[in-house]
């Protein structure tokens, strides 16, 4: 699954417990009829792909939907769910992705060589 969106809250990477468990948040805004605000967990070495990510870049991210039940001590069952990132990837600005490339300066192209005859003998078409 994926989902795409801007930037808005790009956390810091936390770490837990003695094991060194790591994880990062990074919250997006969809670009809906009516936007929602997704955060979506990076885990472990997964951390290090947002480093070169910052506020307000459209991104997609690939994700994993997880969910977990938790027994509370008076014995009801609680579920959580949460989103993991595993890959996310920068796209391009809107207004660009239909841009050509720019054109060179005509006059930096060199003439084409003249093969034209004149002798219209040569020239069997019949226009």
């Amino acid at each position: 699954m994926e989902v795409s969106g801007k930037i808005k809250v790009l956390g810091e990477t936390q770490t837990f417990g003695s094991n060194g468990f790591r994880k990062r948040e990074v919250v997006i805004t969809t670009e809906e009829q009516y936007p929602q605000m997704i955060m979506v967990e990076f885990i472990q070495d997964k951390c290090d792909l947002l480093n070169n990510f910052a506020i307000g870049d459209d991104v997609k991210i690939n994700i994993n939907l997880r969910g977990r039940e938790w027994i509370n001590p008076e014995g009801v069952a609680k579920y959580f769910n949460s989103i993991q990132g595993w890959r996310i990837e920068k796209l391009q600005a809107t207004g660009q992705a239909n841009t050509p490339p720019p054109v060179e300066n005509m006059n930096a192209f060199e003439p084409a060589n003249d093969t034209t005859s004149t002798d219209d003998a040569a020239d069997d078409l019949p226009f």
